[in-house]
């Protein structure tokens, strides 16, 4: 990756390394444990161990969206962010002490793993947020590739204990996040005209769809005592080798500028990402029933695909964050909330076609539900036209962002100013600045003069102006 600074190169690679190890932990605690069923007999719920985790990181994230902000800082503020690593530590040890814990037990553990897992997503989602859409996308595919590149030399290599190095894995994720989250809070810009609501119907049903798709398929990965997904080495490999992939798109992993997330044709490497994810789960649904007999692992490539698609909207939720002017805590507590309701459903309802259909023709079922569920949601509920949508809306977000600070750094504004600056360029009164930033109309319009004087302006419109031709500048640079 190509930065400007020493810093930025510091803080991408603090960013990077840190959300590989964010990732490396989930990986591992969703696939490579043991299926852990809850019932006797024929009436067994599997991978209740998934699902419990899965349904406490959900409570976590609607928790983060019903608090108030401060509330909400206070959750993301760095000392948590230690107690929330040391949790998920100790948390991750459990299934080694206790094999068979009883249902209160087993619930006990899920608590103690989804709720500060659900939170440490939400501030990893704050800390890329606070990065421009051109670093902090190619960030998390390359950071996932390395955490899924830990957990396949850990699965692999034969060495007794190896796995356990992955549930240390919290702690430097905590340690990258402390440094991330330092300084003031970043102020966010106000939304584009009609971004508020745009695609997010869609995204949200989308996103729980392929949710539902990929927790029919887990149910079946395994029975219960086995290793919860038995081919993961493969998935690992396949998943790697999408990210490379996708970093491709983006110009060999993030050099590019933002502009060229979306260039004038319309295509964008975030829709050929989504394409690709989608295409490699698909390939994996036709594998399971037709190549079965001859060794090919159709789970793992439904699963490499489904881990794709996940890195995929993780850089969905940034932009929506981005494009929304919203807290990108905010943005991941939502989307992942369709996701993980999704999955929840689809291990349910696997769960109960595997109660209800023959032992022999169950699992072809649930594949033909899951693969039509996930080629639903492409062609009907989130398509690749909508994600040329977004390209464009963060291509022109990210460009209005950097002429705000090309004028800043030019016109010489201190740090109050140049928050005030993206404000004024959108032509937001002085009464609604002042509540954005809690400050009184006076210290605003103090704020406005210096601005405009030291701009060279006299007024609001001819600041605007200022700003049009400076986005107008960069543009020609495409």
């Amino acid at each position: 990756m190509q930065f400007g600074r020493n810093t930025d190169a510091r803080t991408a690679w603090t960013s990077i390394v840190g959300f590989a190890c964010n990732q490396g932990f989930v990986f591992s605690l969703f696939y490579l444990g043991s299926n852990r069923g809850l019932g006797d007999g024929v009436h067994v719920f599997e991978r209740a161990e998934l699902f419990g985790t899965l349904l406490f990181m959900t409570a976590a994230f609607v928790l983060l969206r019903l608090v108030a902000p401060r509330a909400r800082d206070a959750l993301l503020a760095r000392p948590l962010v230690w107690c929330y690593a040391a949790l998920l530590v100790v948390g991750s040890f459990v299934p080694l002490l206790v094999e068979n814990p009883a249902v209160g037990g087993l619930v006990l553990e899920c608590a103690l793993l989804g709720l500060p897992a659900g939170c440490l997503l939400a501030a990893w989602g704050r800390a890329l947020g606070r990065e421009p859409i051109a670093r902090s996308v190619p960030e998390v595919f390359l950071g996932s590739a390395l955490g899924a590149a830990a957990c396949f030399a850990c699965a692999v290599v034969p060495v007794a204990g190896a796995v356990l190095v992955l549930k240390l894995l919290p702690l430097g994720s905590a340690a990258a996040l402390r440094r991330l989250l330092a300084g003031p809070p970043v102020s966010v810009l106000a939304p584009a005209e009609g971004a508020a609501t745009l695609l997010s119907g869609k995204i949200v049903a989308g996103t729980a769809v392929f949710g539902l798709a990929a927790g029919f398929m887990e149910t079946y990965g395994s029975d219960p005592g086995m290793a919860t997904t038995p081919t993961f080495p493969v998935t690992l490999f396949l998943f790697v080798l999408f990210c490379i992939a996708a970093l491709q798109l983006f110009g060999g992993g993030g050099g590019t500028p933002a502009e060229d997330i979306a260039p004038a044709e319309g295509q964008g490497p975030l829709d050929g990402s989504y394409r690709l994810a989608v295409l490699l789960m698909m390939a994996g649904f036709l594998f399971v029933p037709v190549l079965a007999d001859f060794g090919v692992p159709g789970e793992a490539i439904v699963l490499a695909g489904y881990l794709g698609l996940s890195a995929v909207l993780v850089s969905l939720f940034l932009v929506m964050g981005r494009i929304t002017g919203q807290d990108a805590a905010l943005s991941f507590a939502r989307g992942f909330t369709a996701l993980f309701a999704g999955e929840m459903a689809g291990i349910a309802l696997g769960n109960l076609l595997d109660l209800v259909g023959t032992r022999g023709q169950t699992p072809y079922a649930v594949v033909a539900c899951a693969g039509l569920a996930a080629l639903f949601a492409y062609l009907f509920l989130f398509t690749e036209r909508d994600f040329r949508s977004l390209s464009v809306a963060v291509r022109d977000t990210d460009r209005f962002e950097e002429a705000c600070r090309l004028v800043a750094e030019e016109a010489g504004l201190s740090r109050r100013e140049a928050e005030i600056l993206p404000l004024a360029l959108k032509g937001r009164t002085g009464e609604r600045i002042a509540a954005e930033f809690y400050i009184s109309k006076s210290t605003v319009d103090t704020h406005l003069r210096r601005i405009y004087q030291k701009c060279g302006v006299h007024g609001r419109q001819e600041l605007i102006d200022l700003g049009e031709r400076t986005e107008r500048r960069l543009a020609g640079r495409d």
